[in-house]
């Protein structure tokens, strides 16, 4: 069966989605692919996370998560390298770029064109992924251009493998 096949040539929009421990406030995000809108009205947008990484070990406990959509420039770039190339299990990685606690205390990335901060209503294992299901509890818009997508990004080396 030819599954790579059959999506090459996609290109994705990519976000950084970022979420914090309620019990102990540390703060986890990463690069992201996977995600959909899924209801019109009412709004819900479905972010799957790789069950390998420690965005998911902490979304596991958090009760929201901030979904974030980058641009095509270099700062933009940039940002999406370190979320997506570094592992938090190793690196801070909100020492290294500059953010401010939104609702419920989760990481909102100074350097996002918008972003989406979600409740989770429902948590669901799809494969080596797990879906979380959103509801907005505050959505911020600076502009409409293009978001990063998978064929723009920078050439990086994933923190985690997919399986």
């Amino acid at each position: 069966m030819d599954s790579d096949g059959f999506v090459a040539g996609f290109d994705y929009p990519m976000f950084v989605v970022t979420t914090v421990d309620p019990r102990t406030g540390s703060p986890a995000g990463c690069l992201v692919g996977f995600t959909t809108q899924t209801s019109i009205e009412p709004f819900r947008f479905l972010v799957c996370l790789s069950r390998q990484n420690q965005t998911y070990r902490t979304a596991e406990a958090a009760t929201v998560l901030a979904v974030h959509v980058l641009g095509r420039d270099e700062d933009q770039r940039e940002l999406a390298a370190l979320f997506g190339s570094e592992t938090g299990d190793e690196v801070d990685k909100f020492a290294r770029c500059s953010w401010q606690p939104g609702p419920e205390g989760v990481p909102l990335l100074s350097g996002a064109q918008r972003h989406l901060v979600g409740r989770i209503l429902e948590r669901v294992t799809l494969g080596d992924h797990a879906g979380f299901l959103l509801e907005p509890v505050e959505v911020a818009v600076r502009t409409e251009a293009a978001p990063l997508t998978f064929r723009s990004l920078p050439d990086m080396d994933p923190g985690h493998s997919a399986g």
